[in-house]
Order: structure tokens, then sequence, then C-alpha cells
């Protein structure tokens, strides 16, 4: 009787304590849906000017009710962080850049089709997935017309070596901004046939620089725009927004031809609000908010079906270069450490 008891109580302990185990199995499941479910915020690198960001951020929270805390600073110091984090992602989206200096560093993205991705063209998206660009940006040279008359202004990229442009080209660090990235690559290709590779005009273009390197791509179109540089390279989009505004400045596309990489927005690896994060990249690629950049910033979309903005030179009318993107992201740090020691006089 006492080992029939005895075997009767051992049932029961073992179904109960079963039980419980289904039951904390199920609840710490549920519980960790719910902790999904309820984040309701995204984290976004971005190198983008706040007159860009500011007004798409608004719309996306207005739309979804999803707070986006947003990490601002150039390209190049967002892709080292981004690195320095891959142990501890902290951030979600990476929003702006230069689609090579992207790829340079996709071994901290994951893969994420954007849901209009059919409307994108190829060449504005990674082969594996890993980004997709946000607008085209043809890369010009601007100048202020108060300081440089339309006939003296440069036509080409060999026009920036004359003496009279030393110390008055705006140019910022391509270390620190991958759109200044973008334009040394282009440079190199438009130059190609100096005998070294286009590295002996890089070599002639810093001296003439005269040792001004700025520190970030906005400091370029903010500069020339204020009459600090009589010219400058920078991306067209920057370039119009100050045309559009009233400024008297104008652009010249570079007759040996310039590049129209886009920048790029991808999903980072490890993200902490991956579902928010894929929603805020669907918004940016939406039809919505590329017929917004090309209205508002007179920016190039990367949809086939948005027009591009009004008042602005046909892409196929620019004279482009054969940009090797490949090239370009693959032989980023040698190209840097090339142009660094330069810079330095080596």
């Amino acid at each position: 009787m006492k080992k029939l008891l005895l075997s009767v109580f051992m049932l029961i302990l073992i179904i109960s304590t079963a039980a419980c185990s289904s039951t904390d199995s199920s609840g710490g499941e549920k519980k960790k849906e719910a902790d999904v479910k309820k984040s309701t915020k995204v984290t976004v690198y971005s190198p983008h000017q706040a007159e860009i960001i500011n007004p798409i951020i608004k719309e996306f929270q207005d739309k979804t009710g999803i707070t986006v805390d947003l990490v601002s600073s150039g390209t190049g110091e967002l892709l080292n962080r981004l690195k320095a984090e891959s142990a501890n992602p902290l951030g979600d989206v990476f929003w702006g850049g230069g689609a090579e200096s992207l790829e340079a560093f996709k071994a901290d993205f994951e893969k994420y089709v954007v849901a209009d991705d059919a409307k994108i063209p190829a060449e504005y998206k990674s082969t594996d997935g890993l980004w997709v660009g946000f607008s085209a940006l043809p890369m010009v040279i601007m100048y202020n017309k108060d300081m440089v008359a339309g006939a003296d202004a440069p036509k080409s990229w060999k026009d920036l070596l004359n003496s009279k442009w030393k110390g008055k080209i705006a140019f910022a660090d391509p270390a620190k901004s991958g759109s200044s990235y973008t334009q040394l690559v282009t440079m190199l290709e438009a130059n190609k046939d100096d005998g070294k590779d286009g590295w002996d005009f890089v070599r002639k273009f810093v001296k003439n620089l005269d040792g001004k390197v700025l520190s970030g791509s906005s400091m370029v179109y903010k500069g020339v725009a204020d009459g600090e540089f009589p010219i400058g390279i920078t991306l067209e989009e920057a370039a119009y927004r100050y045309i559009a505004g009233g400024a008297n400045i104008d652009v010249v596309y570079p007759s040996e031809g310039t590049s129209a990489v886009p920048d790029g927005m991808a999903l980072i690896k490890g993200a902490k609000n991956k579902e928010n994060a894929k929603k805020f990249l669907d918004f940016l690629a939406s039809k919505e908010v590329q017929e917004l950049i090309v209205k508002e910033f007179n920016r190039r979309s990367v949809r086939d079906d948005v027009e591009a903005p009004k008042g602005l030179t046909a892409t196929k009318d620019i004279p482009l270069v054969d940009y090797d993107f490949n090239w370009a992201s693959t032989n980023q740090a040698d190209v840097m450490k090339k142009f660094q020691d330069i810079v330095i006089g080596k």
C-alpha cells in the first residue's frame, strides 16, 4: 500500500513539474514575443544633413508611431563606430554615405530586400542584398557667381589645377566623407591616362588645395555658398538646394566625366529593433519618400517610376566616367592610404 501511494505521489509530482515547465516555457516564449512586439523605436545612423533627415523622420514617426533615435556624424566616423560596436550593435539602420563605402563595410550589414525592390534598377543596389540606394548623386564642381564669372568657372577636372585656384578649392577629407571618397575615385578614373592611373593628377590637385582639406562635406557647399571659397567639389543635390533657395551659385559637370553613385542605406547586422528597421528602410524606398526627395531636395530618385527633378540636366546628357564600383569598394583602404601620404607630403 505504501509503495502504491509513493508511486502515485511520484507520478503526480512528475506531471506537475512537466506542466510547470511547459507553462514556464510557453510563458517565456510569450514574453519574448511581447518584448519584440512592444518595441516602438529604431536607432538610425546617418551622415545626412538635418534638412533632409528631419521631415522624412517626422513623416515616418507620424505614420507608424515608431520613434526614431538619430545618431549623426560623418560617413567614415559612423562606419568605424559600426565596426567597433559589431559585438553589441547599438544601431539598427545605416542611412547615407556613398554606396561603395557601405560595400566596403558590408560585413557589418544584414541582407534585406525592401518591399519595392522591383522598382529599383540593379545599378542602384547591392548584388547580395546588403544595401540599397537612397538617391542617385552626380558629383559636380560648384562655384559662387559673385566670385567667379561663368566664363571663368572651371569646366573640367584639369581646370582645377590652374594656379589661380590655389587655396581656393573647397574639398572634404575622403576619410571622413563618403561623398568625398567618391569624388576622389571619380577624379582618378577621369585622369587615369596621366601615366600613373590618375595619381599624378591627384598629387597636383592636393598641392593646389594648399593644405585646405575640410573635415566634412557640408563645409564644402556651405563654404562656397557663403563666399568662403569661390569653387568646390560637391554633390549635385547639395548645390541645387542652395540654388533653389536663391543662392547665387551654379554647377559644372566636368567635361572628362563625373559619377552618379548612389548613397546607400542598410540593415545593421544584429539590429535589436529589426522589424522596425525593415519598416524604416521600406519607407525610405517608397514612392512617397522618393517623390519627396525629388520635389523638396532636388535629388534624383533610385526608382524607375519617379521622374528626375525639374530643371536639372537629364542624366543621359551628363558626361559620366566608367566608375568601377567594385574596385572603389575593395580598394578603399589602399586609395585612402595613398591620398593621406600625398597630403602629408610623402
